[in-house]
């Protein structure tokens, strides 16, 4: 799709505006149908509240999440199929049905074979048809449950466990590097960060993963695709950001975030005199591993060699330290 900014107008802005005030953001004193700067306001103020970079400008993935963010568990059937169906419904299915105690993986919005598995047994559970499907009926039972039994999610407790259990050391982790590659400068500079940062890793003994090779830029989701297939143990990418902050980002939405993902961030973050951020993109919200992405104006190679190191340490002390100063290597 096309980007839609300031200036636009037409039956395109209209349903951006009319999706934004059912969501609460209003857009000022605008006109229906001309994006102007109440909008260019609102679609911040909708990107910030979904961990998006908060630019005002509706490209595919904010307009993948302003579709998404309409959605409530029970207002259509939700089911496992390919492509995968997405939403904020599916994310409350994911969180209630986690908290109950029924596994479904991390709380995506993404109706994928675990967010299936967990559904099935809630429905065996309830003694209610196992068809893996939630409709009106799964989301009147999971209320009924909800109320008597409110628990932290399995996914939570499953992310701190994976930091208690780190084994001492890197060597024979699986390291995936994602350097992000949306222009050919951000791609040429998080590549030389990225290689850094494998060549580091190799010598402490982890195995690295490059998502991409340095002439080719594959899209975001399938590079998430590539880590989960590879079963790999941590994710870490590099990004140059623009106007959105500097920092280490973790995913998080208004339905959940990563524990694992959080601490790593602010050890990493500790180290590059950094914050940690939560976000929604897609290397953090699809790939099933923890997940972190290191969005730094100046990507070069110490900064690709810091993270190495920072990742290390992770393991060497088999848990996340307390903040302390920046690594000086």
């Amino acid at each position: 799709m096309r980007l839609y900014h300031k200036g636009d107008r037409g039956a395109p802005v209209i349903d951006v505006q009319d999706r934004l005030s059912a969501l609460g953001f209003t857009y000022g004193d605008d006109t229906h149908g001309i994006f102007g700067a109440g909008t260019h306001q609102a679609v911040a103020e909708f990107q910030a509240s979904r961990g998006l970079p908060s630019d005002g400008i509706v490209g595919p993935e904010t307009w993948r999440s302003l579709v998404e963010a309409g959605y409530r568990l029970g207002d259509r059937m939700l089911y496992h199929r390919i492509p995968m169906m997405r939403g904020d419904d599916v994310a409350e299915l994911q969180a209630r049905l986690n908290s109950l105690g029924f596994e479904t993986g991390k709380v995506d919005g993404i109706f994928g074979p675990d967010t299936l598995s967990g559904l099935l047994d809630f429905q065996h559970n309830r003694q209610m048809a196992e068809d893996g499907i939630a409709g009106v009926a799964v989301a009147e039972e999971l209320k009924l449950v909800d109320l008597a039994t409110q628990k932290e999610g399995r996914e939570a407790v499953r992310e701190r466990q994976w930091l208690d259990t780190l084994p001492p050391t890197i060597a024979g982790q699986l390291i995936y590097i994602d350097p992000e590659c949306r222009s050919p400068k951000e791609a040429e500079a998080t590549w030389t960060a990225a290689m850094e940062a494998t060549l580091a890793i190799q010598i402490l003994g982890g195995i690295p993963l490059l998502s991409r090779s340095i002439d080719t830029i594959p899209p975001p989701r399938r590079r998430s695709q590539k880590a989960n297939k590879s079963n790999v143990n941590l994710v870490v990418g590099f990004l140059v950001p623009n106007k959105i902050d500097e920092g280490i980002y973790y995913f998080s939405s208004e339905h959940s975030h990563s524990e694992a993902g959080m601490a790593i961030a602010e050890h990493i973050g500790d180290r590059l005199g950094v914050r940690a951020y939560g976000r929604a993109m897609p290397i953090l919200k699809e790939t099933r591993a923890p997940a972190v992405v290191v969005a730094l104006r100046s990507m070069n190679r110490r900064a690709g060699r810091i993270v190495a190191n920072a990742v290390a340490g992770l393991y060497e002390q088999s848990r996340v330290p307390p903040s302390g100063g920046t690594d000086s290597t």
